[in-house]
């Protein structure tokens, strides 16, 4: 049985413990934690390795460390594959581009935009163009109908994160200089819209860096079954010139829409006031044209094209 007299040591001993933990409590206060910066929440997923290394080529490490606040759109591993598959180019090319800085900052926002403060519409990014974010019919944003977003408010330090499917590149051709430069690839497309365009002088129209348009663009395989059905027209130079604007001018529409943007039971008014394009995504049909799903969303700097398979008749 312990008495009094072996107990008192023992209860002096944790009574000091106690003062001392108490004091330290008092002098000392405890050290944050500092949270990550962008580039440290990049290095640190296993999702952003080709992104980490486009970030350090590019020479852009000090900045994305700055205070900012910025937003960073990120292109994950998968992304950047599947860009690179559709441009035929390996990583090293990329890394190697010298328009590497361009692209990469095409991706950055200046100000922290988290997921419930994104809307529709034209951003300005610190590249110095402007992307453009659609919101599908499934409530999931787009970027230039090309990139999807999935997934959000990756947090950091001097800003926050949202992850891409694919890579964002900023427009470097007019509407007509892309449907010009199609005349003449390996597999020519869209000669007689060219033709019929150069035609009407309606070239201009669709031409230049300014300006949101919306062209629904026939293959010639299109122009083609037109003709066949009118058996006066063997080529659009058959067709009467009031009645070529009319066809033309009903496939601009005044209007910046990707095809996350269209939806079922509206109409696009296109230049030709008197036509009317019926949107119908269930049956993939504007203005009863069918959509090419393989040919949509083709970014201009004054516009976007969608290829249809067929003539649109006002």
């Amino acid at each position: 049985m312990k008495t009094a007299k072996t107990k008192f040591p023992t209860l002096l001993m944790l009574f000091s413990v106690w003062m001392f933990l108490m004091a330290c409590n008092d002098d000392d206060d405890p050290v944050p934690m500092e949270e990550d910066d962008i580039v440290d929440v990049v290095m640190a997923s296993s999702n952003f390795t080709v992104l980490e290394s486009a970030v350090v080529e590019a020479d852009l490490v000090t900045t994305l460390k700055g205070d900012g606040p910025f937003t960073v759109f990120a292109p994950t591993d998968a992304a950047f594959t599947a860009f690179l598959d559709d441009t035929n180019m390996t990583a090293e090319d990329l890394l190697g581009s010298p328009s590497l800085a361009d692209v990469l900052t095409y991706h950055v926002l200046a100000g922290e935009v988290m997921a419930t403060d994104v809307s529709a519409g034209e951003v300005s990014t610190v590249n110095g163009a402007s992307f453009y974010v659609s919101e599908d019919v499934e409530g999931k944003f787009w970027i230039n109908g090309s990139a999807m977003v999935t997934d959000t408010d990756i947090t950091a330090s001097n800003g926050v994160i949202h992850a891409l499917d694919y890579v964002i590149m900023p427009p470097s051709q007019s509407i007509a200089e892309i449907a010009v430069g199609m005349t003449t690839a390996a597999t020519p497309e869209f000669t007689h819209l060219v033709g019929a365009l150069q035609r009407a002088n309606l070239v201009d129209a669709v031409s230049g860096d300014e300006g949101d348009l919306t062209v629904f663009a026939p293959t010639d395989a299109a122009f083609q079954a037109l003709y066949d059905t009118n058996p006066d027209w063997n080529d659009f130079n058959d067709i009467p010139m009031e009645t070529l604007t009319a066809v033309l001018t009903a496939h601009v529409v005044p209007a910046r829409a990707f095809s996350q943007d269209l939806r079922t039971g509206t109409s696009l008014t296109p230049l030709n006031t008197d036509a009317s394009l019926e949107v119908d995504l269930g049956a993939g049909t504007v203005g009863g044209a069918a959509l090419n799903t393989s040919m949509l969303n083709i970014h201009a700097t004054n516009g976007v094209i969608h290829v249809i398979n067929d003539v649109i008749l006002p």
